[in-house]
């Protein structure tokens, strides 16, 4: 089931965000469909993770939000989590000292519709034990013991334990081995056959077309390019100006 490209789940316009003085974000305007995965892309700094946290509410912001029919520009982190927006950050946070059954069921929330009364995908851990064999092999873990690949499957997991509707995913792809980037990149495609949307922050060009429906190019905290993934992946001009080191 993937649910209409037309319908807008998450609308973000002139989003400008600042760490006291200094501000990182200008004017930034972006939109994800339902059933959508959009990419994210930039170089280190420019602004991807940034943009994360403040549509979460996490920091000073100024600008319009929209998410599943409802205005949460001003509303505060545990709020827009309640409405269904889950957020994976790039530093995982998982609870080292618990196991892996006991970080899952943290996350656990009611299920979720979206604004036209449709049920969002409800997820359990034998669910998530099938999306992630990895976890299924370690329900009695604790977070600490475990790769860096395997907190990075863990904190996808938790969060999708809320029954999100869309999910903010900070560099998924990030400092982890190619076995676990592409078992990541199944999970991403699996999860919108589901009719979940993701908002996917990125810097690796490969991972990025292959699950990434459009993409959005920043630098320096504005917006440079946008259009659909196949288009960026012909386009070395753009590559070479905001991707490439």
């Amino acid at each position: 089931m993937n649910a209409s490209k037309s319908e807008t789940i998450l609308s973000v316009e002139k989003l400008a965000a600042s760490y006291g003085a200094a501000q990182i974000l200008y004017d930034l305007s972006l939109e994800v469909g339902r059933g959508e995965v959009v990419a994210l892309m930039g170089r280190n700094g420019a602004g991807k993770s940034t943009t994360m946290k403040a549509i979460m509410g996490l920091m000073a912001r100024k600008g319009q939000v929209t998410f599943n029919g409802v205005d949460i520009s001003r509303a505060k982190p545990h709020e827009i989590a309640r409405l269904g927006l889950g957020f994976t950050p790039e530093d995982r946070r998982i609870f080292a000292d618990l196991t892996v059954m006991e970080n899952l069921d943290i996350g656990r929330q009611p299920p979720r519709s979206f604004a036209d009364g449709t049920a969002a995908p409800e997820w359990s851990p034998e669910r998530l034990f099938k999306l992630f064999p990895n976890l299924g092999e370690m329900p009695d873990r604790p977070g600490g013991r475990m790769s860096g690949g395997e907190q990075q499957m863990l904190t996808v997991a938790r969060t999708l334990m809320g029954n999100p509707l869309l999910v903010l995913l900070d560099e998924p792809s990030e400092g982890v081995a190619p076995l676990i980037v592409e078992q990541m990149a199944n999970t991403i495609l699996e999860l919108k056959k589901e009719g979940l949307s993701i908002l996917l922050s990125e810097q690796n060009m490969v991972f990025a077309e292959l699950v990434s429906d459009r993409a959005y190019v920043l630098e320096k905290g504005e917006i440079r390019w946008h259009g659909t993934m196949a288009a960026l992946a012909v386009d070395s001009a753009v590559q070479r100006s905001y991707l490439t080191l």
